[in-house]
C-alpha cells in the first residue's frame, strides 16, 4: 500500500504514534540519508582514484596525504552509519521501529527527527550514558 505525503509534511504529536504517514515519512528520510551518503562515498573513491598523491613537493603531498586520511576516517563512520540506518529500515519492517529497545516506550517524535536512527527514548539513553560513565570512571 503506496502512502502519499504531502510535501511539507511533519510528523506530529497529533496523530496516532507511527501511523503509516509517519512510518512513510521516517522511511523516506533514512533511505534519503542512506542515498547521500552513499554518493558521497562514491565521489571521495572517485575523487581519491583521480587525484594521485604525486605531489613532487614533500609539503604538499604530506598535506594531501593528510586530507585523503581525514576523508577516509569520515568514510569509515559513514559506512558505520549506514548500518544503523539498515537496521533502522529493517525495524520500519519489522513494525519495532520508534520504540526504545530498552522500555518498548515510544521514542518522541522530536528526538527521532533529529535522530531518525535513534533505538532509545531520551531517558534509556541518559541511563545508558550514565552507566557507561561510571564504568569507564572505575
Amino acid at each position: 500500500m503506496a502512502v502519499t505525503l504531502p510535501p511539507d509534511y511533519l510528523p506530529s504529536e497529533d496523530e496516532p504514534f507511527m501511523n503509516d504517514r509517519q512510518v512513510e515519512f521516517f522511511r523516506r528520510r533514512l533511505m534519503a540519508w542512506r542515498e547521500e551518503i552513499l554518493r558521497e562515498s562514491s565521489e571521495t573513491l572517485r575523487n581519491l582514484q583521480e587525484d594521485s598523491l604525486q605531489e613532487p613537493d614533500i609539503t604538499d603531498r604530506a598535506s594531501a596525504e593528510a586530507d585523503w586520511s581525514i576523508h577516509l576516517r569520515t568514510r569509515d563512520r559513514q559506512r558505520k552509519l549506514i548500518s544503523k540506518i539498515d537496521a533502522a529500515l529493517k525495524r520500519i519492517e519489522d513494525g519495532s521501529y520508534g520504540y526504545c529497545e530498552e522500555t518498548s516506550e515510544p521514542i518522541s517524535l522530536k528526538r527521532l527527527i533529529a535522530r531518525p536512527i535513534a533505538t532509545l527514548s531520551i531517558d534509556a539513553q541518559e541511563r545508558h550514558e550514565r552507566r557507561e560513565r561510571s564504568y569507564r570512571d572505575d
